[in-house]
């Protein structure tokens, strides 16, 4: 059987290379993670290449919001994963939804084999699906490999009891992910109500900046996000859940 996979969310270079010292297998690299993530520089991939040596996946979403996009929107997704196999990427993050709340099956299947030999994760947009248990043969259909959800709950804890329900019907046809508000503080209870093995967090902190000017001017327009800290990912956590995962499994 398999080793349990801890895969970290990570926003930047910093929060990379601490999921790597952590015990993280992969990262799943991304930007804006207070619109759900969107698409990061290729800089920042080049970079991340560079420096740190565990798998990289990388987020294709050209925007916040829902996941029903336009045909510029899918081709910017297209041009994004051909760059990304160009930088020796090892898995895409992304998937796509129609208007009723289906999975999108033609345009999503049209990523995962532009992906080719990169693993293709379906994204959170599993849990905006109108019909999970559609959706999951949908996706199946795609030829992805794995399905990142939190059991369609904002918490993957409250989404437990569809979680296990995913895992049964999805067999050995394609793995469950368990991601969504998933900590160090719930990570046991997870594990022993989904049967997933592969998690998903950001392990975020937030952490002072070097900045030693004050102010009043805010940049991100957003309430409660402080600016003179950034969110980075926290040692201890991706160690205790690596700790955590090594003792169940």
């Amino acid at each position: 059987m398999s080793l349990p996979v801890l895969e970290i969310c990570c926003t930047s270079i910093e929060s990379a290379k601490i999921a790597a010292e952590g015990g993280a297998q992969r990262i799943e690299l991304c930007d804006n993670l207070f619109e759900g993530g969107t698409t990061p520089s290729f800089g920042m991939i080049h970079q991340l290449k560079e420096k740190v040596d565990i798998d990289l996946y990388v987020l294709i979403r050209p925007r916040g919001g829902d996941f029903i996009y336009t045909a510029d929107e899918f081709n910017i997704m297209q041009q994004d994963i051909k760059i990304c196999a160009e930088r020796g990427v090892d898995g895409i993050v992304s998937g796509l939804l129609t208007a009723d709340g289906s999975v999108d099956v033609s345009r999503t299947r049209k990523l995962v084999e532009l992906a080719g030999t990169m693993d293709f994760t379906f994204h959170r947009a599993f849990d905006l699906v109108r019909e999970p248990e559609q959706a999951l043969p949908d996706v199946i259909t795609t030829g992805a490999r794995r399905i990142l959800t939190s059991g369609l709950q904002n918490n993957v804890l409250d989404g437990a009891i569809m979680l296990q329900n995913l895992v049964s019907l999805a067999g050995n046809n394609i793995v469950i992910m368990a991601g969504g508000g998933l900590t160090s503080g719930n990570m046991t209870a997870v594990i022993a109500s989904t049967d997933c093995r592969e998690f998903h967090t950001t392990a975020k902190t937030w952490v002072a900046t070097d900045s030693t000017h004050k102010s009043l001017v805010k940049m991100n327009g957003i309430p409660g996000i402080p600016e003179d800290k950034k969110l980075i990912a926290s040692l201890q956590e991706v160690q205790e859940l690596r700790r955590i995962l090594d003792e169940k499994f």
